[in-house]
């Protein structure tokens, strides 16, 4: 005889099922909202397993491409004497305003910003300036009062490596004249600060802060509204471990300033926070990889296609999760091509162990922009190794990879521009050294762009 299912099983499987189906569903929810998505948007990006990027797989490290040879290297500033140097980030930049180029350098063995000076033209000479920053991460150049000079803002992690102490601080050394610089802290006792970048994003003729806060798994993304004589109140945008960059910059064409940020570790996403115009934001997530070891490791915005509008330059090469550090098959770099209506087309421009940092430039004055990218995490052990690289620029967005530099190696941060005034862009990089091995060591580097008297491969050898 059949049985029938009693009213209390009935009830029992129904809430069963309310619970199986409506926790992930409200999950689902719960993410699209934090990304900006729609559910079927966020649950796309979830079933999808390659999401346009290259496969990771076990082959080789990939060779050198052609190498052509233009760049002459000579260190500028301090020597390295007996110290491994740990240079976490440079700019270029004139900060005194005297027409030569000088490089402003954060040094994290000794927890200092300094400015490796440009004067006479061609000569190089290093001054720590402000008080000690414990962990400086990032510097940019800004004048912040708007009195007429450079100050620096500086991002403060106070711990390179990872720590969940709220250890993090802004700070920015105000420009007193004559070579003078006092630290300002505007908030500290944060997570680890890795990023600070400034803009009206309010729209009352001040500047405000973008700010990055890697933290370890308690990170943060926030801005900081200017309410004059140097104090600010703090928004909070994003609550998520892991932010590296928080460039400013017009994303959607509308004349307000958004933030753009880089998640890494198990998050590797990229935002956009549209502004309304008056520092209200929301969050739109751009990209986001499918392999959470992705490895991202820096932005930079730039117009990559010279179309109008602000294209994002990504790169995929942290190690230091792994022990010991190394490169994988996946790292290299990208870039995200801006569609309008914040969309993006995700492009893979080429493979490169380790890669950094990555910065667009004409190296070759052909007129389109070509892209040199450095490494901290190649395979060191072989000296064929590269540490630094160029993707040549077709004309047509191909781009062609050419071998720079195998020594030095451990190079973390690159920065470009035209050092001597002779109409080719120059490179300085720095290196940081903190795994072995520790036999090819540099600290500041300026590659001087000697391209009309380049030679290929092939020619230096005969």
């Amino acid at each position: 005889m059949r049985k029938h299912m009693s009213t209390s099983t009935m009830v029992s499987l129904l809430a069963l099922l309310a619970v199986v189906v409506g926790i992930p569903l409200l999950l689902a929810k719960h993410e699209a909202a934090r990304t900006g998505q729609s559910v079927m948007q966020y649950l796309e990006r979830i079933i999808s397993k390659t999401d346009g990027e290259p496969p990771a797989s076990s082959s080789d490290i990939p060779l050198p491409g052609e190498k052509i040879d233009f760049l002459k290297s000579r260190s500028i500033g301090d020597p390295m004497g007996g110290a491994k140097p740990w240079i976490t980030h440079l700019k270029v930049v004139d900060l005194d305003q005297d027409g030569l180029k000088d490089v402003v350098v954060c040094d994290a063995k000794q927890n200092q910003i300094s400015w490796i000076r440009q004067n006479p033209a061609g000569q190089y000479h290093e001054k720590k300036i402000g008080s000690q920053v414990r962990g400086p991460a990032h510097v940019t150049p800004f004048d912040m009062d708007k009195d007429g000079d450079l100050d620096l803002l500086v991002a403060k992690m106070g711990m390179i490596f990872p720590n969940n102490d709220k250890i993090g601080a802004v700070v920015v050394l105000e420009n007193k004249g004559g070579g003078r610089f006092e630290n300002r802290v505007l908030v500290d006792g944060i997570a680890r600060v890795t990023d600070v970048e400034p803009g009206d994003l309010d729209g009352d003729g001040d500047i405000d802060l973008a700010v990055g806060q890697f933290g370890y798994d308690d990170g943060e993304i926030r801005w900081m509204e200017n309410k004059g004589n140097w104090q600010f109140d703090s928004h909070n945008l994003l609550n998520l471990s892991g932010t590296i960059h928080t460039p400013v910059c017009d994303m959607d064409g509308d004349g307000d300033l958004d933030i753009v940020a880089l998640v890494s570790q198990e998050w590797e996403e990229i935002y956009v926070f549209i502004n309304d115009g008056k520092g209200k934001f929301e969050p739109r997530m751009i990209y986001g990889s499918t392999n959470e070891d992705f490895g991202s490791s820096g932005i930079s915005m730039v117009d990559l296609d010279k179309d109008g509008d602000m294209d994002i330059l990504y790169t995929n090469g942290d190690a230091f999760d792994y022990i010991p550090p190394g490169p994988r098959p996946w790292h290299g770099v990208q870039w995200l091509e801006n569609k309008g209506g914040l969309k993006f087309d995700y492009h893979r421009i080429g493979d490169f162990p380790g890669a950094y940092f990555a910065n667009a430039v004409d190296v070759d004055k052909d007129g389109d922009l070509d892209v040199g990218v450095v490494s901290a995490f190649n395979k060191w052990d072989d000296p064929k190794a590269q540490s630094m690289i160029w993707f040549e620029n077709d004309g047509k967005m191909g781009f062609i990879p050419h071998d720079l530099a195998s020594i030095p190696t451990h190079l973390l941060v690159l920065d470009t521009a035209d050092m001597d005034g002779d109409g080719w862009v120059d490179f300085v990089t720095g290196g940081m050294h903190a795994y072995p091995p520790f036999d090819r060591m540099s600290r500041v580097l300026l590659w001087k762009n000697d391209w009309p008297n380049r030679k290929t491969d092939a020619e230096v050898k005969k």
